[in-house]
């Protein structure tokens, strides 16, 4: 054996040993980046989850309360009702009047949230907006037009919520 061939295992050795340091190093590196994207997939998780839960204590607060404004708006006509009924009924003509105002103030907070009436006398009958009772001869009305309306239909913010119950004019 030289001299040269002694040393050289120990070179060898101690490359791989600075190899396997590297390598350990690397490794120890990868891991502490796997334990960081797991934790930061953990953490976008509990993110998201709580982020669900926010939106379904909102959405069920919102459906609690999503006629607060109509029904707030509604309390003075309750108001008229009972001022009208508790008042003495002495005179027909003032109870009447008092229910026309009443109904008048109704139907003014209903047209502020959408609600809109749907009254088709002499107009063509509609199929999307009325429901036909029955049909009659009348040689006043077009055939085919509303001659009488028995319940009115409404519209809530242009979609039907209630179809009108009328009679048609028979086509000739």
């Amino acid at each position: 054996m030289t001299p040269d061939s002694t040393q050289e295992p120990k070179e060898q050795t101690a490359a791989d040993a600075m190899n396997a340091d590297a390598e350990g190093s690397e490794l120890d590196h990868l891991r502490a980046e796997v334990a960081r994207i797991r934790e930061d997939a953990l953490r976008e998780r509990a993110e998201l989850d709580n982020q669900r839960k926010r939106l379904q204590r909102d959405v069920e607060l919102a459906r609690k309360f999503a006629n607060e404004r109509l029904l707030g708006d509604l309390l003075p006509v309750v108001d008229s009702l009972e001022a009208g009924l508790s008042a003495a009924p002495s005179d027909a003509g003032a109870v009447r009047e008092g229910m026309e105002l009443t109904l008048r103030q109704l139907l003014k907070v209903a047209a502020d949230h959408g609600l809109k009436p749907v009254d088709p006398v002499g107009q063509a009958f509609n199929p999307d907006q009325h429901q036909a009772m029955s049909m009659v001869d009348s040689p006043d009305h077009a055939p085919g037009h509303v001659v009488q309306v028995y319940q009115k239909g409404w519209l809530l913010n242009e979609r039907l919520l209630r179809p009108a119950l009328v009679v048609v004019s028979r086509h000739e």
